[in-house]
């Protein structure tokens, strides 16, 4: 903060987002797999996306944005929207 001709005059600094919060999804896996598989039809099969997330570097990163966001389709840190909601009403 600095003064002007008596007002008091304020900056702003915008802040980057640092490299590991805005490229965490350019290192998920999912990145690199068929989109399909995490968005399965209604009644649909998790089962490889939910491979894919196993071994993944970022799937907590991913987890707790989908939990932040209110995620309500796909799966997201290897957990269905059910599977989330679940884990949303443990921790209340």
């Amino acid at each position: 903060m600095g003064r002007k001709g008596g007002e008091t005059v304020r900056e702003l600094f915008l802040l980057e987002p640092s490299a590991d919060e805005a490229g965490w999804q350019d290192r998920a896996l999912c990145a690199q797999t068929d989109p399909e598989a995490f968005f399965p039809e209604k009644g649909g099969s998790t089962r490889e996306a939910k491979k894919v997330c196993l071994t993944c570097e970022v799937r907590d990163d991913c987890l707790e944005s989908a939990l932040m966001n209110d995620e309500r389709f796909g799966i997201w840190g290897g957990l269905s929207e059910r599977e989330r909601r679940k884990l949303k009403k443990r921790a209340v």
